[in-house]
C-alpha cells in the first residue's frame, strides 16, 4: 500500500546519507585518491547533506498529506517521557560524529587513527547500550567489517596502480588538456561529468566508482575551474542516486531482505521520487555552490 512506499523509499533514501554526512567512508576514500583535505571534505558534506534532508522531510510530508489527507499535526502525538527514553540510544552515536569531527578538524588524529578511535567507541556504546555481550553477535560485526576493509584495500591497491599508469602515460594530463582546450562551456562539461558518473553509479559501488573515475576527473573539473570540495559533493549524491536506483541499487535489496513482506517493486516505486529531490539538489548546489564550500572556508580558511 501508499504507506509501505513512503516509509520504504524513505528508509532507502535516507540510508544514503550515510556517504555524504560525516564521517564518511566515501569522502575518505576521495579525500586519498585525489590527495585533497578529508576534514575539509568531511565539513563540505554538512550543509549539503542537511539540504537533502530537508527536502526528503518536504517531500514525505507533503506525500503523505496528498495520498492520505494525514498531516504531521494529526500524527500519533508522543509524551516527553517518550521522548525521553529514547535519547540514551541516540546521542552517543551523535557525539560519536561530533568527536570525529572534532578529531580530525582540531589537528589531533590523522585520518586512519580517527577512524580507529571511532571504530572503537562504536563497538563499546554497541555492547554497552545494545546489550551485545555474546561473542558470536561480536563475531558476526567484525567479521562483516573486515570482509569488507579487505575489499576496499585490494580497490585502493588495484587503483594505485591505475593511477599510476595513467600519470605515467600522461593519460590525465592529456585529458585535462584536451578538455580545458575545447570550446564547451564548463556547465555543459559538468553536465556530461554527472551524466557519466550516474550511469557508473548504477553499476558500481561508489568506493569502486571513485576509486577509478575520481583521478581522471579532477583535474578536468579543475582546468574548468571548478572547485575540488565542491565536486566531491556532487560526485556523492550522484552516487547516493546509484545506491537507489536498479540494476543494482544496494540499499533497495538490503530493505528488501530485512522486510521480506515489502514487495521489491514497492521499494523502487518509493525511492523515485527520492531520486528527484537529490537531482534538485545537485541543481541548487549547481546554482548556489557556497552551499558546499562555505563551511569549509569558515572553519579552515580559503583553499585558494
Amino acid at each position: 500500500g501508499y504507506p509501505d512506499t513512503v516509509a520504504a523509499g524513505s528508509i532507502a533514501a535516507g540510508g544514503t546519507l550515510g556517504i555524504l554526512i560525516p564521517p564518511s567512508v566515501t569522502m575518505i576514500v576521495y579525500g586519498i585518491a585525489t590527495e585533497t583535505s578529508i576534514g575539509r571534505l568531511f565539513l563540505a558534506g554538512v550543509l549539503p547533506g542537511l539540504l537533502l534532508v530537508g527536502l526528503f522531510m518536504a517531500w514525505s510530508i507533503w506525500s503523505t498529506w496528498c495520498n492520505t489527507g494525514l498531516s504531521v499535526m494529526s500524527a500519533r502525538r508522543y509524551s516527553l517521557r517518550e521522548k525521553l527514553e529514547i535519547l540514551p540510544r541516540v546521542i552517543p552515536f551523535l557525539l560519536v560524529i561530533l568527536g570525529v569531527l572534532y578529531a580530525m578538524c582540531g589537528g589531533i588524529a590523522t585520518p586512519s587513527e580517527t577512524a580507529a578511535v571511532g571504530a572503537m567507541l562504536c563497538l563499546l556504546m554497541a555492547v554497552v547500550i545494545y546489550r551485545m555481550w555474546a561473542p558470536k553477535s561480536l563475531w558476526v560485526v567484525l567479521r562483516d567489517s573486515t570482509r569488507k576493509s579487505v575489499m576496499i584495500l585490494f580497490i585502493i591497491g588495484a587503483a594505485g596502480v591505475f593511477s599510476y599508469m595513467l600519470s605515467s602515460l600522461y593519460i590525465t594530463q592529456s585529458i585535462a588538456t584536451w578538455i580545458s582546450a575545447l570550446e564547451v562551456n564548463r556547465w555543459v562539461l559538468m553536465g556530461a561529468i554527472n551524466v557519466f558518473l550516474l550511469v557508473a553509479g548504477f553499476f558500481l559501488p561508489p568506493v569502486a566508482v571513485i576509486l577509478m573515475a575520481a583521478p581522471i576527473l579532477l583535474p578536468i573539473t579543475l582546468a574548468a575551474d571548478f572547485d575540488p570540495y565542491w565536486f566531491a559533493v556532487i560526485l556523492t549524491i550522484n552516487m547516493e542516486i546509484g545506491l537507489i536506483s536498479p540494476p543494482v541499487g544496494l540499499n533497495l535489496y538490503v530493505i528488501n531482505s530485512i522486510a521480506p513482506d515489502i514487495r521489491l517493486k514497492t521499494i523502487l516505486t518509493g525511492s523515485l521520487p527520492y531520486v528527484g529531490c537529490m537531482v534538485l539538489a545537485i541543481l541548487i548546489l549547481c546554482v548556489f555552490p557556497g552551499i558546499a564550500t562555505w563551511l569549509p572556508d569558515l572553519v579552515m580558511g580559503s583553499a585558494r
